[in-house]
């Protein structure tokens, strides 16, 4: 008897997908937990199991269609009732991408971390409005709680969204997490003047607003046109919201690491003979800010502006910036704390492997509490990094050089000086904290005994 096979939940908060590709034909006999089907969403690809064996008698949908939670996906000679395919990250055969959410200059890991963006010339964009379509809100509509789960109210919040603004579309009303970007859309489509006329009045000239309709650039010459990657599309919407919403400053210093690069190599060619792991820089870092983060604790924080509190984390999460072919990624290496620099190198190695070969699940690129954005591979001598929101730090690393240092008796010697930026937000952290936090941290890359004395 045909049975209808339904995409399956993918994850919290995720409602669907694009169809990467489709795995199985007509006439192929699957297996309980054979791949069918690849789906590419905000930040990984997914790749969805049978939940149960039969024979293809039809494929219900084609890639590079959008598809959503609950829609049918084959139809298949099989027993029982309706069948629902059971998701797996793509970890083992599967293969993600991903955005970080979207991150930042990833990071992501990432990473894409975490890219260097140019500022919007406007205020930010209040997004409380009812947008066009939506009913308006009144004060005795929203005097129950409104339904919508702690990850799309943390949406909200980043974007600038009313939640009580939302209309729901999920059952018995609940919001979604498309409810708000919807919204987020509608009122960015009415938002040009506005913000275009907030722009010339503070600045007293014309400003490029937020969310601008673009000239017909077809009448200077030929172009062509992309649709954005769902990498794009959440990094793009994450950053600006972030730059909309946090009022961040870059400190900048430098690190002598000239022994410690000597001790680096020694021991990365121990380490890779006898484990089979590569130590880096990036690797050396991730202990060192896991440390800083224990002694400056501001930095291991949340601001909540609607409660008007301060979260601080018990635990340390350091998100990892990963520059790939797909987008700027961040996965996040767990308890990094409680990590051996060998143990780390080994998850480093293993997540930016991942990443960059879209096998990232969704969970790996959540929970940071801190996040690394090494580009000294590509060169440059420093940038601003933007915070990964809602973390409330980032450190940005540039290609170290040598120079001519003078010693205490004034003679020259060359030092490999490496360029430290720390982005902070200004709500929480102060110039002081900032200076000194990154301080600690060249002091501990010149002086990796200070480690120990932190316990």
């Amino acid at each position: 008897m045909p049975e209808t096979v339904r995409l399956p939940e993918l994850g919290e908060n995720i409602h669907g997908g694009d169809l990467v590709r489709v795995i199985v034909a007509v006439g192929d006999r699957i297996a309980p937990g054979q791949p069918l089907l690849e789906i590419e969403t905000d930040k990984a690809v997914i790749e969805v199991p049978a939940s149960v064996g039969g024979t293809v008698l039809e494929v219900l949908v084609k890639p590079g269609s959008k598809v959503q939670v609950g829609q049918p996906i084959l139809s298949i000679e099989a027993g029982g009732a309706s069948v629902v395919a059971q998701p797996v990250a793509a970890a083992s055969t599967p293969a993600p991408v991903a955005a970080t959410p979207p991150s930042p200059t990833t990071s992501p890991p990432i990473v894409t971390p975490v890219p260097v963006a140019v500022a919007p010339t406007q205020p930010p964009v209040m997004l409380s409005a009812t947008p066009a379509g939506q009913k308006p809100a009144t004060g005795a509509e929203y005097r129950g709680p409104v339904p919508a789960s702690p990850a799309v109210r943390r949406e909200a919040r980043e974007l600038g969204v009313d939640i009580r603004a939302v209309t729901g579309s999920g059952p018995h009303g609940r919001i979604t997490l498309q409810d708000v970007r919807a919204h987020v859309r509608c009122h960015l489509e009415q938002a040009p003047a506005v913000t275009s006329q907030m722009s010339v009045a503070s600045s007293g000239a014309s400003a490029i607003p937020y969310h601008a309709t673009l000239p017909d650039f077809t009448r200077w010459g030929a172009v062509s046109i992309e649709p954005m990657s769902n990498v794009r599309r959440a990094t793009a919407l994450h950053l600006a919201a972030t730059w909309n919403t946090v009022p961040q400053v870059t400190g900048y210093d430098r690190a002598d690491i000239t022994d410690l690069e000597a001790t680096r190599k020694k021991l990365s060619a121990e380490l890779a003979k006898n484990a089979g792991v590569t130590l880096t820089l990036t690797a050396i870092l991730i202990k060192v800010v896991a440390v800083a983060l224990k002694r400056f604790p501001q930095f291991n924080a949340a601001v909540d502006m609607t409660r008007q509190e301060i979260i601080y984390k018990q635990y340390l999460h350091i998100g990892v910036a990963v520059d790939t072919p797909h987008g700027l990624l961040v996965p996040v290496l767990r308890d990094a704390g409680q990590k051996g620099l060998t143990q780390i190198a080994r998850e480093l190695a293993d997540l930016s492997t991942r990443a960059r070969a879209r096998k990232l699940k969704p969970e790996e690129m959540q929970g940071g509490c801190f996040t690394i954005s090494n580009l000294g591979g590509l060169g440059g001598t420093g940038f601003s990094p933007i915070i990964n929101h809602p973390e409330v730090a980032i450190l940005g690393v540039s290609q170290g050089r040598l120079e001519p240092v003078y010693d205490a008796d004034g003679a020259l010697h060359p030092r490999l000086l490496v360029p430290l930026s720390l982005s902070y937000d200004h709500r929480l952290i102060d110039g002081g904290d900032g200076t000194r936090f990154l301080r600690w941290v060249c002091a501990a890359l010149e002086q990796p005994l200070l480690l120990l004395l932190e316990g």
